[in-house]
């Protein structure tokens, strides 16, 4: 058996690295929230090169001593807890003291801070051991640089993810962050592009607008309920806005952000049968309790918590979030569409834009006791260039068409009314075609409310006519998209797309995907878009149709892009047919017609039954006459 010996004290401090810092997100939340503890009202993080190259945090909280630095260093040295009582009594983020300890392990780390002294202090850590210290100029607060992560653990690199990856995960931990302290400002930036900015003026509806964007924060429904152990608070979804992953739950105890399978599920429960199978509400729940009854030493990284009381908390949340449903059920019907003119929909658009008071985005005015905002100059011209104020009329946002609207139009007038070899795979044109459909040629005989009725020969025919005319709109869509060229319509003024910086990041890498369908988003800086044109296919309600197809592209798997395109045709057409109409006889003759151009007729886009077929030997049966 080998000999048994103590470890160095680098080779421990490396071992505990490997419980708490796992990715660059992770160095990130545990400066974060030591800087949180400190007391600070604006937190600053920038990071290069999905933060392996370097992270800096910058706070304007407590800030540490100069004697205090190697202790800050040193594992199991903190300043938040003292006894065995204070341990289970927690009132700060972070207590174990491996932070700073764990991160310097694995990386260069350089600290600048100022506890309010006329003179900081300036210190540099390479792998667990410090290299320098010294008096340095420096603002009340800290200032922590992590450089050149992982270089002396290279292995752990191979369990990174794709850069891509990486960023989306720092952002998704300074979201939760920011939403369980409205009051604390955050900015987030990479490599000089803002990802996140939050006022800091604890208003959780704005901060929920910084994280996910304006458009969803202003359809959130707020709650709030309370019982002799649990206060709970913040904001849900309303049914029809919804998520493919119960990523967009935030549960946040006592401002720590954690994950609880239990308490997602009462959250999920509150909605009863609101919600669609594998659909998933966004929501922000606080919960304030007694320290005393939440356990948070049972994972290194704090994520898992022991929670006493848990199928009461969870029975009150359950509750909160169906009561404020059930007095909100009247919002969400569709009664509410009557308000949405389709002519004012794009002045309804600049109007809300131009509205300081939906919700003020502003960032307040620098105090004395803030961070310095001084910006690298090549930041500055990104920022100058990317970010304009809404309220300054802008020359590019004044033109009607595009610039190649000329071109478009002379190659339109060129092309004849149909074009030798144009064929679709559910189109039948030729002659010989129309002799393999499955429908005979059909005489209209009457109709329902529901049904068209017609016959051929002696066999009956029962049309669904919402099926059948969302059928044909489908089959015109799909036509429409197979074209190498697909028609634009410029818009009057152009459509401002808010999002938020996760669903922004994303959609970014899928833009020459959507290209392809015909519409086209440019980058208009802070997590927007600015759509300037449309493709025909989309109809009158181009925002909503976008902003669906955009969610679809978000939410469905696009590994087959085929069956992608044919899915949004399907919800195009849906939303162009929303229910049946009365019709003419005309109108009724004609979607006979346009019927037996298609080679499956009898079901529609999603498969449902469109066409119901009573053969003679059939009306004998049924009425006995065999």
């Amino acid at each position: 058996m080998a000999k048994i010996h103590e470890l160095s004290v680098n080779l421990s401090n490396q071992i505990a690295a490997g419980e708490v810092i796992e990715r660059p997100a992770s160095v990130v939340k545990e400066l974060v929230e030591n800087a949180i503890d400190a007391g600070s009202s604006r937190i600053r993080i920038e990071f290069t090169d999905a933060g392996l190259k370097q992270i800096v945090v910058q706070d304007n909280g407590s800030g540490i001593d100069s004697d205090q630095i190697d202790l800050a260093f040193t594992r199991y040295a903190t300043s938040k807890i003292a006894s065995e009582h204070d341990l289970f009594n927690v009132n700060t983020l972070g207590f174990r003291g491996e932070a700073l300890a764990s991160i310097a392990a694995v990386s260069h780390v350089e600290i600048l801070t100022n506890s309010a002294n006329e003179i900081g202090t300036r210190a540099e850590f390479a792998g667990g051991v410090k290299k320098t210290q010294e008096n340095a100029a420096a603002r009340k607060g800290t200032q922590i640089t992590v450089k050149d992560l992982f270089y002396n653990t290279p292995a752990r690199l191979k369990y990174l993810r794709s850069p891509r990856t990486e960023i989306m995960k720092i952002v998704d931990i300074v979201n939760r962050i920011a939403l369980g302290y409205p009051e604390i400002a955050f900015t987030l930036m990479n490599e000089g592009r803002i990802l996140l900015r939050t006022a800091g003026n604890n208003n959780l509806r704005q901060t929920v607008s910084s994280v996910y964007g304006r458009n969803i924060a202003e359809k959130m429904l707020s709650f709030k309920s309370s019982d002799n152990d649990f206060e709970i608070s913040g904001l849900i979804s309303n049914p029809e806005l919804t998520r493919s992953t119960r990523n967009f739950i935030s549960i946040l105890l006592n401002g720590r952000y954690i994950r609880n399978f239990k308490l997602a599920s009462a959250v999920m429960a509150g909605y009863g049968n609101n919600l669609a199978a594998k659909h998933y509400p966004i929501a922000v729940v606080k919960i304030k309790t007694d320290p005393l009854l939440v356990d948070v030493n049972v994972h290194p990284t704090k994520r898992e918590v022991r929670l006493s009381k848990e199928t009461e908390l969870s029975r009150l949340i359950t509750n909160a979030i169906s009561t404020v449903l059930l007095k909100n059920e009247t919002k969400s019907d569709a009664i509410s569409n009557l308000n949405n003119a389709t002519e004012d929909t794009l002045v309804d658009q600049l109007k809300f834009n131009l509205n300081k008071n939906v919700v003020e985005t502003k960032r307040p005015e620098t105090q004395t006791d803030q961070i310095n905002e001084t910006v690298p100059e090549k930041i500055q011209h990104i920022q100058h260039t990317q970010y304009v104020d809404l309220d300054t009329p802008r020359d590019d946002d004044r033109y009607l068409i595009t610039a190649t609207w000329t071109e478009n139009v002379k190659k339109q007038c060129q092309l004849t009314p149909f074009t030798s070899k144009q064929s679709s795979s559910g189109v039948i044109s030729t002659g010989d075609e129309l002799l393999a459909s499955s429908l005979p040629e059909l005489s209209f005989v009457g109709q329902t409310k529901i049904y068209i009725i017609a016959a051929s020969n002696d066999d009956l025919y029962l049309i669904d006519q919402v099926a059948a005319r969302r059928l044909l709109s489908f089959k015109k869509i799909m036509l429409e998209l197979s074209s190498s060229k697909i028609s634009q319509q410029g818009l009057l003024s152009p459509l401002i797309l808010e999002f938020g910086n996760l669903d922004f990041l994303q959609i970014k890498d899928k833009l020459a995907d959507i290209q392809k369908i015909g519409i086209f988003l440019e980058d208009f800086g802070q997590d927007t878009f600015i759509l300037r044109s449309y493709p025909t296919w989309l109809g009158t309600d181009v925002e909503h149709s976008v902003r669906t197809i955009l969610d679809t592209f978000l939410n469905v798997d696009g590994s087959n892009f085929q069956n992608l395109i044919k899915r949004i045709a399907a919800d195009q057409a849906q939303r162009e047919v929303p229910g049946r109409k009365r019709l003419t006889s005309a109108d009724c003759g004609e979607i006979l017609t346009s019927l037996r151009q298609i080679s499956d007729p009898y079901h529609d886009a999603k498969g449902n039954l469109a066409i119901v077929r009573l053969r003679k030997s059939d009306l004998h049966k049924m009425f006995k006459k065999d």
